[in-house]
């Protein structure tokens, strides 16, 4: 399927339909889980309120670490077969993933506050993540330091894939080592029944809007490379004309 929607044709004739009914999709579950995460899921019975923001934090951090994942197969393909597209939905996918990151890593401030005590301890699943927020911002900006796309498209996947070394490393922090932050509830099965149902319509919120947020960047990244290629065939076809109208009037003397 990948290397099927590799061609940029077949990618936007996708596209055309599948982002706007994820973006559809994206804004219905938003509707849905907010008001029933927020407002009219039950209250922990340790944290209280302060558990609802959980809805948010977790999906962010399940999916600030899924964009990574999809960003270093991308650069694998992309770095392997030379995929044009593959960089391209890489680095579509890199603003929105960190977007994620931070947004959980925000939230698990506001949570941890009144939870903890402290608005961030050096925890092993924190610094871990925090590393992967950083490697999305190290991966952007080597992107627009290099002006050769295709200089840059590779160096950007041999960050990435680095950077993907530290995927399992914040999976498996609070397994590995004793840390501050909690266990994963869903994996150990520890997560009700009633909050269960928020939780998920928030993920699968969050996924829709990824996938239909990307898309709408290759689309974008597509259309500016067109722009390029037909402006720089205009250049060429100016300059052609140029030199055809310096050589006629020596033509015409001999």
């Amino acid at each position: 399927m990948f290397t099927r929607y590799a061609n940029p044709e077949r990618f936007m004739g996708l596209s055309a339909w599948a982002m706007p009914l994820c973006a559809v999709l994206s804004l219905v579950l938003f509707a849905i889980g907010l008001p029933w995460a927020l407002v009219f899921s039950p209250q922990d019975y340790k944290q209280l309120d302060a558990a609802r923001i959980l809805y948010v934090h977790v999906p962010a951090a399940w999916w600030g670490l899924g964009v990574y994942g999809f960003m270093a197969v991308a650069s694998f393909m992309g770095l392997v077969w030379r995929h044009t597209l593959a960089d391209i939905a890489a680095r579509a996918a890199a603003p929105i993933g960190a977007a994620f990151a931070g947004l959980c890593l925000a939230t698990g401030s506001l949570w941890g506050a009144p939870i903890w005590g402290t608005w961030w301890v050096w925890d092993a699943r924190l610094t871990s993540m925090l590393i992967v927020f950083l490697t999305y911002l190290a991966y952007m900006a080597l992107w627009s330091a290099v002006e050769d796309e295709n200089k840059a498209a590779r160096l950007a996947a041999i960050l990435c894939l680095a950077g993907a070394i530290n995927l399992p490393i914040v999976y498996m922090s609070v397994e590995w080592w004793y840390t501050l932050h909690q266990p994963s509830s869903v994996r150990s099965g520890g997560l009700h029944a009633s909050m269960q149902g928020p939780l998920f319509t928030m993920a699968g919120a969050f996924l829709f809007g990824f996938i239909a947020m990307m898309m709408a960047n290759v689309r974008a990244e597509i259309y500016r490379r067109r722009a390029l290629a037909a402006a720089a065939r205009r250049a060429r076809a100016s300059q052609s004309s140029a030199s055809v109208s310096a050589v006629q009037p020596q033509g015409a003397q001999a």
